[in-house]
This record gives C-alpha cells, structure tokens and sequence, in this order.
C-alpha cells in the first residue's frame, strides 16, 4: 500500500504555542501549512506558561485573537497584579511588588497589556482559530518520524497513533517541536548551555477553603520563603484550582520520599483538605541551539532555546520567533522577497533568546530556596528583626524579574537599534531602525498598530513616499500607506518617513528618499538586520 502524500507550503512539526503561533502567522499572509502534532487533545493538569506578556498580546491582536484569549482566560486582567512575598500562602506577609508582568500597562505604551492565562487555554485558542482557516491544515495524533531535504523540498515521514505512516512535503519546515525536537536533530544543530542540578517539582491541586484563608488579598502569585518548603503558590482560576511549585527539590517526590500533599501543607502554611490532580518534576534549564536554520529547514521555541521559567519569558520569546520567521517565509513563498531575509531569522532572533536566558537565569539565583531567611518562621519579634533587610533586598534583586517592560518591548534587531532600556526594567521607547515600532494611543482612542497593514507601512504624506511605493509596486511588495497629517505622527517618530515591516520593527526611517534610494532602502528592509552582540 502506498502511503499518502500531503503537498504544503510550510510544514510545521509541533502544536504547541510555538508551532500554532507559526501557522496563525503564516494563515495571517495567506500561506498554507500544515501543523502535525501528536497529542490530540489539549491537557489541564500541567498548565505550564501562565504569562502571556504584552508583547505577545500585542501580536495576539494582530491576527484577531487577544480577546479571545481575554475572555478565555479564568483570570481577568484586572483580577491582580500583585506579587506577595510571605512566610506561608495563609502566614505572614514579607513584602509585595504591584504593577507586574506587564498587566498595568500605563501611558498607550502598548496596544495590549499581559494577560493571566494557562498555556492549555492559549493552545485551545489557536486551535480553535486555525480549524476554521482556509489555509491551515492541523494533523494531530501524528508526529514527525524522518526528514529528507532536497533541493527543491523537504520530504518528512510523519506517523500516526496506529503507526501509519504518510509523507508530507514541503517548501519549508519549522521544528517547533520542543526540546526532543526530532527536527533540531535533523538539522545536526545541538544545544549549548547547562542544566541546574535539582529539580522543582510543579504540583496542581483544587482547595475550595484556601482562597478564603490567605489574608494577603488577591495576587498573581505567592512567593512562600519558608526554609522548610520554598515554593510558590498561585490561582489558576476561580473555582478553586491552583498550582504550586516547590523549588530546589531533590528527587524526593518521585521516588515517593515526600508526597506532594505534604508539600502543598508546607506551602500554605495549615493542614486543608486538597486534592492533587498532577505533579510534574522539572529542572531550570539554560539551552541555546548553535544553529537555527539548516538549508529549508528551522528550529523554533523550546526547539531552539530553553528558558528558565523565572520571568515568563519561555513561551514568548518562542512567539516572537514564530512571527519574525512566519512573514518572512510567507514573504519569499508569496514571491515578494528574495530567499537571502531567512538568513536574518537566526541573526535577528538568537541575540534575543540569548538575552532572555541569561536574564532568566540570573532571576533563578534568587528564588524561593535563597531568599528565604529563618528568622522570617521565627517569632514576632525575630520576624519584625528581619523583615525590612529581606523586603529590601526582595525589591532590589526581583524588580526586573516582575517589571521587565525593558526587556518585552526594549531589544531590537541589527546594530543599528537604538538601546531602549538602562536596566532591563524600564522601558524607554526610541524610534530607530531595528526597534519595535513605539506605540501610541490614537486621538480617537484607537491603537495606532490597528492602523498597519499586514505587509509593510510607511507612515507619513503620500507624496515624500512615492518612491517607496513606487519601488514596492515593482517588486510587488504590500505596501501600506498611513497618511494623515492629523495624527502628528512625524512629530512623535521625529522623522518624515518610517517605514515599518510586518512585525511592527521599524525597517528605516528618514527623509523623501531619491529614486534610487528609494530602491536600496526597500531591498535593505527586504534582507533583514545582521547579527550583533549582546551586551
């Protein structure tokens, strides 16, 4: 019997946020794919990624789905945005950081603030939006087993529950497919970096009595530094079910030393009745891949870097990647860019992973297990002793951990970028090629990235930009023009001209540009920014 054949565009091996955010870009520019992923059904008891940053939310609402997510999500928005640091989940409170994770988003700094929400429900969303795509086709039950590059394609031998097997091929593949990835081993790319030596154990469990014994209000998260059982403590919805992790655990758990019942007691600080519903053992991990492209085939999120999971960080940079590499295939298989832009993606998204990582890491060297003080579990007046050292040194060492504005917005691509943050915290929007477009709240109380196309846009009058379009009509490029005098737009960028790519980073800014400027600035935007250092 001969196999089935599947013929796509763009074969994305992995369903996860990753994999799903790939194809919602590439359905966005009207290219097909094809999602194979092995697990049929979205599964609750590990919610892994709670943090959908504002970043990600931003180009959530590109392709229509942030409120989706919003409404999705158990947590509103506006239900916390604390971080509370405490002896036990129901003891006392240490101190607590407000405003965090970029749910409170001042100023129009963003089109979108972050949203509280499982990664099971993310995915659900995705899914549910790429069912109804005329351009994407998911395969899930099946995994990808073999990949065979040729010139022209990439031939990959995917196989079901039952062990069937069919060919798909493809122009391009992206392995999007986790740490395991079968395609990072295709590609013969390895991981470079280190793993932390003991593992945490994440624990999810319903209590119907705890939201009503913790006497710190609502809050995103509960930091228990607590010798005895380090450890944070979280709602994942209203209804009672929450998620718990205890920190630097060796494997006691596992081997059955220690129930986790035992450790979500330690936790919250009293004897409740729970239920656990998981655990799942996992260790920090600081993993970059040395190679992100191998001739038609790439590497994408957890394939390509593993973030430690302290900042929530993880699950975005893989987005962020899945839309840098998305327009851009769909770019050179719609025709309108030459093949040389995928060679930006590695040298555009690595620096970034590289940052994030080590950001995550360095917030891992103050976790629960280091900052908790003895003293803090001892009496009232050895607690009253001690606190003000420990919540000043809380505020110091997790500002950027929970206030990382600077770094979700701030780090752009290619030398030119203008640096757009002092500490990693602080966000300081500049205007320069490389950068995220700054954004702006509208007179009329609208976003001005509602206003992009989904291609390219060049902001300001139509006259000073029609050598750019004129140039962009020859090579059959989207070009978007946003003219309107009104808006003071030239003002706030300090420039006559920026065009912007489809991602939102702006890819040049100036002045009415020659003919012949007109043609190097658009090929220039068309290969992409060059690999720099990280500083």
């Amino acid at each position: 019997m001969t196999a089935p054949e599947y013929r796509t565009d763009v074969l994305v091996v992995g369903g996860g946020p990753t994999g799903l955010a790939t194809a919602m870009e590439l359905a966005h520019h009207g290219v097909g794919a094809i999602v194979v992923e092995p697990r049929t059904e979205v599964s609750h008891l590990r919610p892994r990624a709670k943090t959908t940053s504002a970043r990600t939310m931003e180009l959530f609402r590109r392709w229509g789905l942030a409120d989706e997510v919003r409404r999705r999500a158990p947590l509103h928005v506006d239900w916390a945005k604390d971080i509370v640091f405490c002896t036990t989940a129901t003891g006392r409170e240490i101190t607590r950081l407000t405003g965090t994770l970029g749910l409170a988003l001042a100023d129009g700094v963003a089109a979108e603030a972050g949203q509280q929400v499982p990664q099971p429900i993310v995915e659900e969303a995705m899914r549910d939006a790429l069912t109804g795509s005329e351009h994407v086709r998911l395969l899930l039950g099946h995994r990808a087993v073999l990949l065979e590059e040729t010139p022209d394609e990439v031939a990959v031998t995917i196989e079901d529950e039952e062990g069937v097997t069919s060919i798909v091929r493809a122009k391009y593949v992206v392995g999007a497919d986790g740490p395991r990835s079968v395609v990072r081993a295709a590609m013969g790319s390895v991981y470079q970096g280190e793993s932390q030596p003991l593992p945490n154990v994440s624990i999810t469990f319903e209590s119907a009595e705890l939201g009503d014994l913790i006497p710190h209000g609502n809050a995103v998260q509960y930091w228990v530094l607590n010798a005895g059982t380090p450890g944070i403590v979280g709602r994942l919805d209203l209804s009672g079910t929450w998620w718990a992790i205890a920190t630097a655990r060796p494997a006691d758990v596992a081997d059955g030393v220690v129930s986790p019942e035992s450790l979500v007691t330690g936790l919250l600080g009293r004897d409740l009745p729970i239920k656990v519903i998981a655990t799942d053992p996992w260790w920090s991990r600081t993993l970059i891949a040395d190679a992100y492209r191998k001739g038609r085939i790439f590497i994408a999120g957890d394939a390509a870097h593993q973030n430690p999971p302290w900042g929530g960080h993880g699950y975005n940079t893989g987005v962020g990647d899945a839309v840098n590499l998305g327009w851009k295939l769909a770019a050179v298989i719609n025709g309108w860019a030459p093949v040389d832009l995928l060679d930006s993606y590695a040298a555009e998204r690595r620096p970034i992973a590289e940052q994030f990582v080590a950001t995550a890491a360095e917030n891992g060297k103050t976790g629960p297990t280091t900052l908790a003080v003895e003293a803090l579990t001892g009496t009232e007046a050895e607690f009253a002793a001690a606190r003000p050292a420990v919540a000043e040194g809380i505020q110091t060492a997790k500002r950027i951990e929970f206030h990382s504005d600077g770094l979700v917005f701030g780090m752009g691509y290619g030398e030119a970028a203008a640096r757009q943050t002092t500490n990693g915290s602080d966000y300081l929007p500049v205007a320069a090629p490389g950068n995220r477009l700054p954004h702006r709240v509208l007179d009329d109380g609208t976003s001005l990235f509602d206003r992009l196309g989904r291609g390219f846009t060049v902001i300001g009058s139509a006259e000073a930009a029609a050598g750019l379009v004129g140039e962009a009509a020859r090579r059959g490029v989207p070009l978007t023009v946003l003219d309107e005098p009104a808006l003071g737009l030239a003002a706030f960028f300090g420039a006559e001209l920026v065009l912007v790519r489809p991602d939102q980073y702006i890819a040049w800014m100036g002045g009415t540009p020659a003919e012949t400027e007109a043609a190097d600035v658009l090929a220039a935007a068309l290969r992409g920014f060059p690999r720099r250092e990280t500083s």
